[in-house]
């Protein structure tokens, strides 16, 4: 697939660069009244870079290799305007990303690398179907892992985005990558954004979370799967993977459920008649609720790990088609939900100006990116429980958009 992500890796935005996933790149707006680069601009631009690079360690010679007759490319910006992720309705994201095909590659992988995988699921404690699932859906197990150069892809994006120091951070942890990772520039290929390998991961995540499987010498994520696998890993498991926890699971609500509450505990939502669509048993701990097509749909109780898989890439579409991809592979069964017939899709704009009147209302407290995430989804159940809307599910809907609209026009508000 696409990329980020193919490739499936580097479209989840969040509003901060300190909020970012270490592996994921922010996508581009375009910017306002940018003039097209020059080649003399681009180089002085590369030069500026120099101060950052010396504090870095990096060698002087290092530096001027990688940026001896660099130009910039016209395709890098233009690149990141599409975010699957964000702009595909749940359900088609989901259709293409567990694809019969994908998941039959899943569980040929699974036999291949059988021994393997129990050594690298027994070293980070994470579950080789979400690792394999993970790899599928990133790089399609390693057949799409991008062919950009990535030096020139990050100074394109630096040069660009002056406002989005991240790029220009992740140049300087490309140039480390060369200067003292034992990583040769003809191999640091990847995505437009600067994702590389098998797990798509960017250079200030390769320098914190690349490993080899053998624990000997430098990770080689671009040609060697138990690299990529064992990193993807070692990832999941530094941004706080519980072993032993599952990421949640489909679930049927009882048809008398109130929706009082987006969250709760596993113990707390048995007790209202929440169920296990597979019949497994609920974990202990918290769950949330996620009903990404509203009630009409399918139903799931997320567990604390399925907000590690978000940290992988920031987008619900991502995690939960990652998430239903592991659960195929495995050999559980797929979804018993069914998606409704003939959903209406609001726009990004629309998005935003729910965030906007939920702002406004003082329900909604995050980016107006017309990005949905669980921030949004409170507010909109908030919203719900306040103007006493049924079901009280937290999905934005045209139905949100009008009541919303229409409570601006109320004297009360």
């Amino acid at each position: 697939m696409r990329h980020n992500i193919q490739i499936l890796c580097l479209l989840a935005i969040l509003p901060l660069a300190l909020s970012w996933p270490a592996r994921v790149a922010p996508a581009l707006e375009p910017p306002a009244n940018r003039v097209a680069p020059s080649s003399e601009g681009f180089q002085e631009f590369l030069q500026t870079l120099w101060p950052l690079a010396a504090e870095k360690g990096i060698a002087r010679a290092t530096f001027d290799a990688a940026f001896a007759g660099l130009t910039p490319d016209p395709a890098a910006p233009a690149a990141s305007n599409s975010q699957a992720e964000f702009d595909k309705p749940l359900k088609t994201y989901l259709d293409e990303a567990v694809s019969v095909r994908r998941i039959a590659r899943g569980r040929e992988c699974l036999t291949r690398w059988h021994d393997e995988l129990q050594q690298i699921e027994r070293r980070f404690g994470v579950p080789r179907e979400i690792l394999l699932a993970a790899f599928g859906i990133e790089t399609d197990f390693g057949n799409a892992k991008g062919e950009k150069d990535v030096i020139r892809s990050l100074a394109t994006l630096a040069y660009h985005r002056l406002d989005r120091p991240v790029f220009r951070d992740e140049l300087i942890s490309a140039l480390v990558m060369l200067d003292h990772g034992g990583v040769p520039r003809t191999a640091m290929k990847g995505s437009w954004a600067g994702a590389m390998g098998g797990p798509q991961l960017l250079p200030s995540a390769f320098l914190k979370y690349a490993v080899s499987y053998t624990g000997r010498g430098s990770p080689d994520i671009w040609n060697n799967a138990l690299d990529s696998l064992a990193s993807i890993a070692n990832f999941l498991r530094q941004s706080g993977w519980q072993p032993g926890l599952s990421w949640g699971m489909e679930a049927i609500l009882p048809k008398n459920f109130g929706f009082t509450s987006l969250h709760g505990s596993f113990a707390a939502f048995a007790e209202e008649g929440v169920k296990s669509a597979n019949g497994e048993p609920f974990p202990q701990g918290d769950a949330t609720l996620f009903l990404p097509s509203g009630a009409a749909g399918p139903a799931f109780l997320l567990s604390a790990n399925y907000w590690i898989l978000k940290e992988y890439n920031n987008s619900d579409s991502y995690a939960l088609s990652l998430a239903l991809l592991a659960q195929r592979i495995e050999g559980k069964p797929s979804l018993r939900g069914r998606w409704p017939e003939g959903e209406t899709f609001l726009s990004r704009t629309q998005k935003a100006e729910i965030q906007r009147r939920l702002e406004n209302l003082d329900f909604y407290h995050g980016p107006i990116d017309g990005r949905f995430g669980q921030t949004s989804r409170d507010a909109i159940h908030a919203f719900q429980i306040d103007v006493e809307a049924h079901p009280a599910d937290g999905y934005g809907s045209m139905d949100i958009l009008r009541r919303l609209r229409k409570s601006a026009e109320s004297p009360g508000r």
